[in-house]
């Protein structure tokens, strides 16, 4: 699994992480329902980043992380280690909390955001100094995906 893949960037983490900074704060809290494998340790990271920006985590872990991705439509170019639903919206792996406001403030008509892989320096990846550039991608039912959020020297 993709998670397997990150265990050596997990052991090359830093204690605080540039994803603490505070977001603009969330009118009530929001529950969010968030499938991880009970053995991915990013996922364990990025959901302490959420809750660290106000959102109230239900967590669901799943061995069966392929059916989870097929219930919710997430197309295979898209798809990560974790899934999450947030009032209707699919969140696909390590999206930024900043982004799942913007998204949950503006509802756009959109099945959900997505940073597709395991983006190096994305919550939950983050690996000491080193700040590659990644995107969020909002798509539709359809699987067609759009740039939300470009990160370039974050």
């Amino acid at each position: 699994m993709l998670c397997v893949l990150a265990a050596f960037a997990q052991t090359a983490c830093a204690e605080a992480s540039i994803w603490d900074k505070p977001t603009p704060a969330l009118a009530s809290p929001k529950e969010i329902t968030v499938y991880r494998s009970p053995s991915c340790g990013c996922c364990e990271k990025w959901i302490g980043h959420m809750k660290k920006q106000g959102f109230v985590v239900n967590e669901i872990q799943s061995e069966d992380m392929d059916s989870v991705k097929q219930q919710w439509g997430i197309p295979k170019a898209l798809q990560s280690c974790h899934t999450a639903i947030v009032n209707g919206y699919v969140v696909e792996g390590h999206v930024p909390a900043g982004d799942v406001k913007k998204l949950l403030a503006t509802k756009p008509k959109a099945a959900g955001l997505a940073a597709p892989g395991m983006p190096a320096a994305s919550p939950g990846m983050e690996m000491g100094g080193i700040k590659p550039n990644f995107s969020v991608l909002i798509f539709d039912k359809q699987g067609n995906a759009n740039t939300f959020h470009e990160y370039t020297n974050h």
